[in-house]
């Protein structure tokens, strides 16, 4: 067989049937093989960062490995910003890069590259297959890779994919699976001497501790020693809503989770990365860790939960933990703001469904208005480089055909990756989208007064005019339309709230272009 159907045949014997592509002439070999190869499923996108973010959602909900194919250097360029947002996730992704053929490599072609150094930067591991016999070995070895929570890129030459070969001996799937992380229980002591110190600790998850047993067991501990428990802000994958136990998340600007950190003697990290500000401001600290607090490393994002758990068990045992109740906001009448739509998301969120987080500024009320909605699962922008939220409800709604959806987004996000609503239509995917669409990037009109750019004057004309989406108005609703998407405009909360209804109860993908007001006024 040819390298690519060697490729093929081992991700599909390892149980990766999903492949995000975006593909050129270096990947042909690749394409054709998927006639040959039963079992896996091609998803198109027509850009290669919505291949990318494709693959970050489906696997953060398929809980296993995805695959994305992409077309020599500057296709991995493109798709790169998603792939810094998977790697921060630690979310398991092979990304296959075709390249020229290894004897075309020399004549400096239009399309040359240094794939390589590109891949470094976002990748744990990258290897470059030369022999056909070999493709087998390696693509296995990258599976181990990221199992072990690395992003993983092979690079196939092209006549690598076309060259036939003997199979290498390769182990099983099975053999490859990477045994579960070891508790160390050094750590686990540690964390609970600290938590029995009677100081004030605190608790921040992250990685595998954010679905149910973790969150049970960090809310344990909260419960039977006052620690207080936190949520990294952008968590890969958190559950969350009614009958699972509540955790807030660590706020996004620094101010407010200075306030929340403020007075800890002991910060216990299970999963998470110890909190710093997402951007340097002038005369305040990055780092967030309040003076003469210990940090206490329990476990890295892999075996957070078993961690949790061991040490629960140690500081609260026999305890269970409290489950949000059922509660759901009123719906609201009138103007449509940022606040009455997230109301009417939480009054009206289905059962089950998965909510992919990407609306920015205008999502501020969606955490406290949902709190108490049927149980969900949040994916949200771990790497904070935007464009996320529409591809990444591709790969969910793939990786969970029987869950309905609902992609939150910003408006000048969502144009970074608009035609991901294309492939809602092609593979006619249960997702609603609904654009806060506000005509500003609001989130830098914040920071440009926080980062005191404006010495504490009103922004100038040009600067105003640099952050505005109003001139000329974007048409949401006729992008998505021309792209197979049904939209609809809404102004009001009442025409917000039929709008969501009708798209919840009707499958297939939908788009509501929500006009709402800048916070900013």
């Amino acid at each position: 067989m040819n390298g690519a159907h060697s490729l093929l045949t081992t991700l599909v014997d390892a149980g990766v049937d999903v492949c995000f592509a975006n593909p050129g002439t270096s990947e042909m070999h690749f394409v054709a093989a998927l006639d040959t190869v039963d079992g896996m499923r091609g998803v198109l996108a027509l850009f290669e960062g919505v291949a990318t973010g494709a693959a970050d959602g489906y696997a953060r909900i398929a809980g296993g490995p995805a695959a994305v194919l992409l077309h020599l250097g500057p296709g991995l360029g493109n798709g790169l910003a998603n792939l810094h947002n998977a790697r921060r996730a630690h979310t398991p992704m092979i990304v296959v890069v075709g390249d020229h053929a290894t004897y075309h490599k020399k004549y400096d072609a239009p399309l040359e590259s240094d794939i390589d150094a590109v891949a470094g930067t976002v990748s744990g591991w990258v290897r470059r297959t030369l022999r056909p016999e070999d493709v087998a070995e390696d693509t296995m070895a990258a599976l181990a890779a990221v199992r072990r929570g690395e992003l993983a890129t092979l690079i196939l030459p092209a006549d690598v994919s076309w060259t036939d070969g003997e199979a290498g001996a390769v182990q099983s799937a099975a053999a490859s699976a990477q045994p579960a992380a070891a508790v160390d229980g050094d750590a686990v002591q540690a964390a609970a001497q600290a938590l029995y110190s009677g100081e004030h600790t605190v608790l921040l998850i992250g990685g595998d501790a954010t679905h149910g047993p973790g969150l049970a067991a960090a809310v344990r501990i909260g419960e039977a020693t006052g620690a207080t428990v936190l949520c990294e802000t952008f968590p890969a994958r958190l559950q969350r809503g009614a009958g699972v136990p509540a955790v807030d998340r660590l706020a996004y600007f620094a101010e407010a989770a200075a306030e929340q950190l403020a007075g800890a003697r002991h910060l216990v990290l299970a999963g998470a990365a110890s909190p710093v500000s997402f951007f340097a401001y002038p005369g305040k600290a990055s780092d967030l860790v309040p003076d003469g607090c210990a940090v206490h490393l329990l476990a890295p994002h892999r075996g957070a939960a078993d961690a949790l758990r061991r040490l629960a068990d140690n500081v609260a045992p026999g305890t269970t933990a409290p489950l949000a109740p059922p509660a759901r906001p009123e719906l609201p009448s009138g103007e449509l703001t940022a606040f009455t739509a997230a109301a009417v998301i939480g009054a009206l969120l289905p059962d089950d469904a998965i909510v992919v987080d990407e609306s920015n500024t205008a999502g501020v009320g969606i955490a406290a208005a949902t709190a108490g909605a049927p149980a969900h699962d949040l994916l949200t922008l771990t790497g904070g480089a935007i464009g996320y939220g529409l591809p990444a409800a591709i790969g969910a709604a793939i990786a969970a055909p029987d869950r309905p959806v609902l992609a939150l987004q910003a408006d000048g996000s969502a144009m970074y990756t608009i035609s991901a609503l294309w492939t809602h239509a092609r593979e006619n995917l249960d997702v609603t989208t609904v654009i806060f669409n506000n005509g500003a990037y609001d989130i830098l009109r914040i920071e440009l007064q926080r980062v005191g750019a404006t010495s504490g004057t009103e922004p100038g004309p040009k600067a105003r005019q640099l952050l505005d989406l109003s001139s000329p108005a974007i048409d949401f609703v006729q992008i998505a339309e021309g792209l197979g998407v049904p939209g609809r405009r809404v102004r009001t909360a009442e025409e917000f709230a039929a709008a969501l209804a009708d798209a919840f109860a009707e499958p297939g993908p939908h788009l509501i272009d929500a006009l709402v007001p800048s916070l900013l006024g």
